[in-house]
């Protein structure tokens, strides 16, 4: 069944009826299970998803369209609430969403075709993305200077104002043999639809796409991405979606200025030095951490008034700084804790001493951080969730401390 979205892209409200309605289960994001109504129309301009291309978003009357399906020859609308059979309705689309899709989706088609026409690279497949779109061309790589030969021509032809029409052929067409497709999918029926750019290109498709290719307004190569074997994915923008990226670079670019403080040509120069300044403090902060953690464990060492316990919180530390304490401090004598991280948020967690008595608290430590972490030979550190109760843990093992000592005397 050919659909009204299909006979003319650009209708945006539709008057017709509700053929059947019957509830179904529809699988959220979270795993849970909601009950909608499948409703199937006796015609609709709301695209179901296929050939590449994702569904329509729209309105039955005042009922959102939650997805648009192709179940056999009929479109399966899910909505949310039931609708009586018989009644008329009517359907209005997301005009922003059809619009941008026909964009990308002739876009497709008129890149693929000059691909394949100036390189001989074949399309094997596509993907329409909320944010680009990606064809996957059959070569291992493209040259830059064909990636810029391909866009121009691409928009030259946008310039020509070339006429873009639908075309219903039938099995005994002798024009089926100039068509190209990727092969017809196991329930087609005839005959079959075919979307051709005059003079560019003729090729099978069930989308919605523009009438002359002038409604693409520009189209950007923004360049190639390794794809599967000796594949290569060439990444591009049509239409509406050249000006918002074009804008979104515009203000980047101003937020860039007032924060770096020069101008846009200068702009990398200035985060190479901004990274390589950031490394540099870096490196030498571990040093002085790494420092810091020897004299913390000496001086520990040397205090005569040293007891079988020592607890250490660091908020900038890590997890080396946290070793090279426990290494420095005799933990067969003694029962280390350290963290580092936010005093009441997530961090990191290190106790080393005694087998015996890690092994003990070990898990009771787990708990009261709410963390992960598993141990072995006098030593049990992970991650905790919260440090919040850091207090309670010190407490714990010092009194765990205190009783061992007791005992032993």
């Amino acid at each position: 069944m050919t659909f009204q979205c299909q006979r003319d892209s650009y209708m945006k409200e539709f008057v017709t009826r509700v053929a059947s309605c019957s509830p179904t289960e529809l699988k959220q994001d979270n795993g849970k299970k909601e009950t909608v109504f499948t409703v199937k129309l006796q015609d609709t301009i709301l695209f179901p998803e296929g050939g590449g291309q994702p569904d329509d978003h729209g309105l039955i009357g005042d009922v959102p369209v939650l997805r648009v399906t192709r179940q056999g020859q009929d479109a399966a609308h899910l909505v949310g609430s039931p609708l009586e059979v018989g009644l008329e309705v009517q359907v209005k689309v997301d005009w922003e969403r059809r619009f941008d899709h026909m964009q990308q989706h002739s876009g497709q088609h008129l890149i693929t075709a000059l691909a394949e026409t100036m390189f001989g690279y074949k399309t094997t497949s596509w993907e329409l993305g909320r944010q680009r779109t990606a064809i996957e061309l059959d070569t291992p790589s493209v040259k830059p200077a064909q990636l810029q030969s391909l866009e121009d021509a691409v928009n030259e032809k946008i310039r020509a104002h070339i006429p873009v029409c639908v075309k219903l052929l039938s099995m005994d067409s002798p024009e089926v043999e100039k068509v190209r497709s990727r092969g017809l999918p196991d329930d087609h029926t005839w005959p079959i639809r075919i979307i051709d750019i005059e003079g560019v290109d003729a090729n099978m498709c069930c989308g919605t796409h523009v009438s002359n290719l002038s409604h693409l307004q520009v189209i950007k190569l923004l360049g190639t991405e390794k794809g599967k074997k000796n594949k290569t994915n060439l990444i591009f923008l049509a239409g509406n979606r050249v000006l918002k990226y074009a804008e979104k670079s515009y203000n980047t670019g101003r937020s860039l200025v007032a924060l770096l403080k020069t101008g846009p040509d200068e702009h990398v120069e200035a985060v190479d030095k901004l990274q390589k300044s950031v490394k540099l403090l870096h490196k030498t902060n571990l040093n002085l951490l790494r420092e810091m953690a020897l004299l913390i464990a000496h001086n520990f060492k040397n205090d005569p008034q040293k007891g079988n316990f020592f607890s250490l919180h660091k908020k900038e530390g890590d997890s080396e700084f946290m070793t090279i304490i426990a290494n420095e401090i005799n933990t067969q004598e003694t029962l280390v804790f350290l963290t580092v991280g936010e005093e009441k948020g997530p961090g990191s967690f290190l106790l080393a001493g005694p087998s015996e008595q890690v092994t003990q608290m070990g898990p009771q430590l787990l708990e009261l951080l709410q963390g992960k972490g598993a141990g072995k030979n006098g030593r049990f550190q992970g991650k905790a969730n919260s440090l919040a109760r850091r207090g309670e843990v010190e407490a714990l093992l010092q009194q765990h401390c205190n009783h061992q000592t007791t005992q032993e005397e």
